[in-house]
C-alpha cells in the first residue's frame, strides 16, 4: 500500500509523531513529510534519523496557505497537529479551537485540492461527551471531517481514529511520576479512583495503520484498551522504581472528567465489531428523513457507553507488565534521568 508513496505528518514533532515516522520508516515507503511549527524539534529530528526519505516543511495548521506546499504530491496525511492540554484549554479555549478545529479545516481543505489518496485526523477520547473546551474542539474536528467526507466532488477517503491516554506522551502523567521520583517530590494525583484507558504508542500506531488500510469515508476508528484508575498507576511507577515516595491527591484539574468514554451509547447500537477494533460508519443519510424509517429505542435500551469504568481493569501487575514497555521506564529503572 505505501511502496514508493508519500506520507505527510502533520505535528510530527510530537511524540505520537515520531512514533508514527519510526514505524513507516522500516516501511518500503517512498517519502515521509514532516509539518509543524517548531524549527528546533524539526532540526533534532533530522540529526537523529538522518535518513533521505525524510523531508521538512515549517508551517502552522492555522494557515491553510503554508500546507499548500507540503501537500502537493502527497499521497497520505496523517492529522496529528493538536493543542491537547486539557487545563490549558479551560483557560485559553479559542486558541483550541483555532488549532484542533480551524487547523483541521485548513487540512481537509488543502489534501482534498491537492487529490490526496488517504487522510486520517488523530481524535481522543474526549471529544466524546464533552466537557472542556479540547474536548469540544476535538468533537467539531471529527464533525468537520465526516462532513468533508460525504463530499461526492473529491477523491479523498477522509477517516478518523479516537485514542484514550497514550501511556509516556508528552506532557503526560507517567512522565511527571517519574521525574517526582526521580527528584525525591512528592507523587501529586488527581483522585485515585478516576480512570482512564491505556494504551501504548504502538498501540496506537497499529490503530493508525488500521485506518489507512481499512478506512471507508466518515468510519471512525477506536482500539479495544483496557484501563486502570491513576491510583493503581501510581503504585504501579512507585512499585517499579522501587520507591516509597508519598502521594498526594491534589484534585481534579480545570475541564477534567473522572472517566472517559471512547464510544457513546449511540455509537455502539452501529459499531462494528472488528476484534481488537471498532469501526463507527459514518450517518451518510441525507436530510430527507421523511426517506427513512425504523428505531434504535431497543438497541438503545440494550447499550451502554464504552467507556474506562466498564473495560477491563488493570490491577498494579497488569500496569507493571505494561509500563514495562516504555523506554522512559526501562531508562528509569536504569537510573537514567527522565526529563517529563
Amino acid at each position: 500500500m505505501f511502496k514508493g508513496k508519500t506520507l505527510l505528518i502533520t505535528g510530527g514533532t510530537g511524540a505520537f509523531g515520531n512514533a508514527v515516522l519510526r514505524r513507516f520508516l522500516q516501511t518500503d515507503i517512498g517519502e515521509i513529510r514532516i509539518f509543524s511549527r517548531d524549527e528546533t524539534k524539526q532540526d533534532e529530528m533530522r540529526k537523529h534519523f538522518v535518513n533521505p526519505k525524510m523531508h521538512f516543511f515549517i508551517g502552522d495548521v492555522r494557515d491553510e496557505s503554508s500546507l499548500q506546499d507540503a501537500m502537493r504530491g502527497a499521497d497520505f496525511v496523517f492529522h496529528a497537529a493538536a493543542l491537547k492540554q486539557v487545563p490549558s484549554g479551560e483557560f485559553f479555549p479559542i486558541e483550541a479551537v483555532k488549532t484542533n478545529t480551524l487547523g483541521t479545516e485548513n487540512v481537509l481543505n488543502a489534501a482534498i485540492a491537492a487529490k490526496v489518496k488517504r487522510l486520517i485526523v488523530l481524535s481522543s477520547d474526549k471529544a466524546v461527551d464533552p466537557i472542556s473546551a479540547m474536548g469540544m474542539s476535538k468533537a467539531l474536528m471529527e464533525k468537520l471531517a465526516i462532513a468533508k467526507s460525504r463530499r461526492p466532488n473529491h477523491e479523498t477517503v477522509i477517516c478518523c481514529t479516537r485514542c484514550g491516554t497514550v501511556m509516556a506522551s508528552r506532557g503526560s502523567v507517567i512522565p511527571l511520576f517519574i521525574k517526582q521520583i526521580q527528584e525525591g517530590r512528592t507523587v501529586t494525583i488527581t483522585d485515585p479512583e478516576m480512570t482512564r484507558f491505556m494504551m501504548t504508542i504502538e498501540d496506537a500506531v497499529n490503530l493508525v495503520s488500521h485506518a489507512f488500510q481499512y478506512g471507508l469515508p466518515g468510519d471512525i476508528f477506536v482500539r479495544k484498551a483496557p484501563a486502570a484508575n491513576i491510583g493503581v498507576l501510581a503504585e504501579a511507577v512507585r512499585k517499579l522504581l522501587d520507591s516509597d515516595i508519598p502521594v498526594e491527591i491534589i484534585g481534579a484539574r480545570h475541564g477534567e472528567k473522572f472517566y472517559e468514554t471512547l464510544l457513546t451509547r449511540e455509537e455502539m447500537t452501529v459499531a462494528e465489531d472488528q476484534g481488537g477494533y471498532y469501526r463507527i460508519p459514518a450517518d451518510n443519510r441525507d436530510l430527507t428523513y421523511s426517506a427513512y424509517s425504523g428505531s434504535r429505542r431497543e438497541k438503545l435500551m440494550s447499550r451502554e457507553d464504552y467507556n474506562s469504568q466498564n473495560t477491563s481493569m488493570l490491577d498494579v501487575d497488569g500496569l507493571c507488565e505494561m509500563l514495562m514497555q516504555l523506554e522512559c521506564i526501562r531508562a528509569a529503572m536504569s537510573g537514567i534521568k527522565v526529563t517529563g
